[in-house]
């Protein structure tokens, strides 16, 4: 049988394939490893067996059978004989090291050398189809080995280059191997991509729905490339972080399990995905929001356009889905996963791993509120994982919300209705006080956090012409004013429709349909369905009723309220999940269904309804309501028991008037709650609020270090101001540990405070003082620099050297993306010597001489 000179792989398929074999280091190894210790089927612990390399051998010898002549009747047999083959590599006595020195070939002999004899059962055909696949397999495992080792990509460059160039030959010559594939699937793939971007690649800016102003804007001129951190290691002092821009997650990762806050801006990341990966081309993005299939579970490849209603889903040539996954080119963006009722999260987990598993070479990215799924929910049980890297969205830092501030302004000046100069100069007036308010007051700060609120303290500057609500609930109130009552009379829009609704019977229609989704477990709801939601509440609301039936109602409340939105003409949500979980908590208090909250107030998805419910109730319901929550609950666990009563604690900060017996009764039952005794537990806390601050003990009275760390991280979770004169009572320790955590929480606060208060008096013996903006670039230069510095934040380079200190410098560190990796920049400081480098991010070049990189 005539057979191709050599076997090759695509690394987009076998990179998750061979991560199932060899385990990433929690943390960068700083020497050679032996390679029996990274693999996943040894010791007392393994996540994997035997079977589980079979069954990947299998996997990877289907995809070399793809485009390869290949022993058809023997796979089974060439199976067995590359699983002993691979097993071999737990028992050589071999490093990561040796293993790259020698080279995809010379290391495959020596696996082959370790079960001689074991393919005696192949025919001559079967073995040399054996043994090249096997070095294809080799080169694969190298360049794993030197992507996860800091020590071999500094101590074997040219080693690890030649291994990279390798698997860029291997990928090129394993794309032209391809069939070529049918005419209908190239011609659907360029239709699909340009409706890819006709869906996606337009953005909706909070409150820039001036008069004659468009409805959405060009995603590309208004995005807002935000930052992710990736951790690693285990322990808050040894952890690791990593920060990156959002938009290249999927650079340096095949997977990502991605968690961000309500509003944070994760839809707005997918779309930018779904519309940078239509145009490049490389790849096919299939953006798949849950909450189109969240009860009727994860859909077939085949089934992907028709759940989420794509309006070419008919014109998609059969089974086309189904070959974009296998060539290893689809990208899936599964946005919400959060929005699937809790009892169906878990079986559309298993259905999601089980798709990823068939399609391995598939790139994947899930979306969450981070309340919503633990650490390592995608991790596979019997496996190392899935490939699944986690990352967060940051805060938006101070330069971010200037920046959003006056990319706002901008689009607003831009738009016709500022013609007049007198317009422009006033929004320009209204946009420099808005930045001096949010840098001055703390409740601004606070809120301005992420895009959706960011945008909605824009529009609500403008609308009260400066004068702004400082509170949570009161910036909600004035939100729902301003979009229900005085946004089509001050767009001078009062003929839209024939329906004429004051902002009480709009937000009371609304508030049904927000109750209706909070009841049901849904995010939203069939479009009948919402229809005869507004018939069946409108005999109760006359001057509603008055105006038309249901479906009427609908369309008006959908087209002149800006809430609501439609899909496809069959399914209807909330514009965004906040205004759902504020108006539905508002119903629920106004028809007396508070103490109903009660059963729910284990959940964390329900963590912001039942505080807005508090914020929302009477002070003798809100009494009664807090007490329930204190109260014995023999059928929970007892971390569900805890979860209840520090629910209790966060309402405090909601509520304005309270007997002060209750509010005593909340201390007294939550008192032992807030002492952590470990470091996950003091990480858990900080979202209670800053009334945690006065049930913690005082830190100068704490002489055990370990404690004052916990102590330490449960106060910087609070993220208020407040938190700031507690931990000024830990900033003299000399524990490295303590040091560390006071240093890193530096943006989660008032820059220039901060400064003063706790990085002015931190010892810096040892320690790395973080900035992840200019603006503490800039204090940390006024205090006179510091000796070593962590970037944590995406800068330029001309900040950067601008910013850092010229003469104070010894040691730079890198765990932020920057922005060019050339590294000539670093001249400019004669004291530097050290210069460390996250090997997660890009590699660095052009380092001056004299400065000695490390991992």
């Amino acid at each position: 049988m005539p057979m191709e000179p050599v076997v090759r792989i695509p690394s987009t398929t076998a990179a998750p394939l061979i991560q199932r074999l060899f385990q990433i280091p929690s943390d960068p190894p700083t020497a050679p490893e032996l390679i029996a210790a990274r693999t996943t089927w040894r010791g007392p612990h393994a996540p994997a067996g035997p079977d589980d390399v079979h069954h990947t051998a299998g996997e990877l010898i289907q995809l070399a059978a793809e485009t390869h002549s290949a022993p058809t009747a023997e796979l089974e047999a060439v199976a067995q004989v590359l699983t002993r083959t691979l097993l071999a590599a737990g028992e050589l006595d071999l490093t990561d090291a040796d293993a790259v020195r020698l080279g995809p070939q010379d290391y495959a002999r020596r696996l082959r050398g370790a079960v001689q004899g074991a393919d005696r059962a192949l025919t001559p055909d079967a073995a040399w189809f054996h043994d090249e696949l096997l070095v294809a397999v080799c080169l694969h495992v190298l360049h794993h080995l030197v992507r996860h080792s800091p020590y071999i990509q500094r101590h074997l460059p040219e080693r690890s280059s030649r291994i990279r160039q390798l698997v860029d030959l291997n990928d090129t010559e394993a794309a032209a191997r391809q069939p070529e594939r049918p005419r209908e699937d190239v011609e659907f793939e360029a239709a699909y991509a340009e409706e890819v971007v006709r869906q996606h690649g337009w953005l909706r800016i909070v409150g820039v729905d001036f008069a004659n102003a468009p409805d959405r804007w060009p995603l590309e001129d208004t995005y807002l490339s935000l930052e992710a951190e990736e951790s690693s290691g285990s322990g808050v002092a040894g952890e690791q972080r990593t920060v990156l821009l959002a938009d290249r997650a999927l650079e340096g990762h095949e997977r990502v399990m991605l968690r961000g806050v309500a509003g944070s801006g994760k839809t707005t990341l997918v779309q930018w995905l779904a519309v940078a990966t239509a145009r490049a081309g490389a790849r096919v993005p299939f953006v798949l929001p849950v909450r189109r299939f969240a009860r009727e579970g994860f859909p077939a490849p085949d089934d992907f356009l028709k759940a989420v209603r794509h309006p070419l889903a008919d014109r998609a040539p059969e089974g086309w889905v189904v070959r974009t996954l296998l060539s290893g080119r689809a990208l899936l963006l599964v946005d919400g996963i959060d929005e699937a009722p809790e009892e169906t999260r878990g079986a559309l987990r298993d259905q999601l791993r089980r798709l990823l598993r068939i399609y391995s070479g598939t790139g994947c990215l899930v979306t969450s509120r981070p309340s919503a799924v633990e650490d390592g929910w995608l991790a596979e049980e019997r496996l190392a994982d899935e490939g699944f890297a986690e990352l967060s969205l940051a805060p938006m830092s101070r330069d971010q919300v200037t920046r959003f501030v006056r990319d706002w302004h901008t689009a607003a000046r831009s738009d016709d209705h500022c013609r007049e100069q007198r317009d422009r100069d006033e929004l320009k007036e209204y946009e420099q006080r808005l930045l001096h308010s949010v840098r001055l007051y703390r409740e601004l700060r606070q809120l301005a956090t992420n895009p959706l609120m960011c945008g909605l303290i824009c529009a609500l500057n403008r609308d009260r012409s400066g004068s702004l609500p400082k509170g949570r609930k009161e910036l909600y109130d004035a939100a729902l004013e301003m979009l229900l009552q005085r946004r089509d009379p001050e767009r001078d829009v009062l003929y839209a429709d024939d329906v004429h609704l004051q902002q009480g019977p709009r937000e009371l229609l609304l508030r049904k349909l927000a109750q209706a989704m909070l009841d049901e477990g849904v995010s939203e709801l069939p479009r009948e369905r919402v229809v005869a939601i507004l018939d069946e509440a409108l005999p109760a609301i006359p001057s509603a009723r008055a105006q038309g039936d249901g479906e009427k109602i609908f369309s008006h409340l959908l087209h002149r309220t800006g809430l609501l939105r439609e899909q496809a003409d069959v399914s209807v949500d909330f514009t965004h999940r906040t205004f759902q979980d504020y108006l539905a908590a508002k119903e629920l208090v106004a028809h007396g269904r508070l103490l109903s909250l009660v059963d729910h107030a284990h959940k964390p998805a329900w963590e912001e309804v039942i505080r807005m419910a508090a914020a929302h109730a009477r002070p003798d319901e809100c009494a009664e309501f807090l007490e329930r929550l204190l109260s014995a609950a023999p059928k929970l666990r007892r971390p569900q028991v805890n979860h209840r009563r520090l629910m209790a604690v966060a309402c405090l900060e909601h509520v304005t008037e309270l007997d002060p017996a209750v509010r005593d009764l909340v201390h007294e039952r939550t008192k032992h709650l807030v002492r952590p005794t470990t470091e996950l537990a003091a990480r858990g806390l900080g979202w209670v609020g800053p009334i945690v601050l006065e049930q913690l003990p005082d830190p100068e009275q704490v002489t055990d270090d370990a404690q004052a760390l916990l102590l330490a991280i449960t106060a910087t979770r609070v993220e208020d101001d407040a938190a700031i004169d507690y931990l000024a009572r830990l900033r003299d320790r000399s524990s490295l540990s303590v040091r560390n955590e006071l240093a890193r929480s530096w943006r989660r606060f008032d820059t220039e405070r901060y400064a003063r208060e706790i990085i002015a008096h931190l010892d810096p013996k040892g320690l790395y003082f973080p900035v992840s903006d200019t603006a503490e670039l800039a204090a940390l230069r006024s205090l006179g620099g510091r000796p070593r510095v962590e970037l944590v934040g995406v800068m330029e380079t001309a900040e950067l050297r601008e910013g850092l200190e010229r003469e104070s410098l010894t040691h730079l560190w890198l765990n932020a993306g920057p922005v060019d990796p050339d590294m000539a920049w670093l001249a400019h400081f004669p004291n530097l010597r050290v210069l460390r480098v996250n090997p997660r991010l890009p590699r660095v070049r052009n380092v001056p001489e004299g400065i000695t990189i490390t991992a």
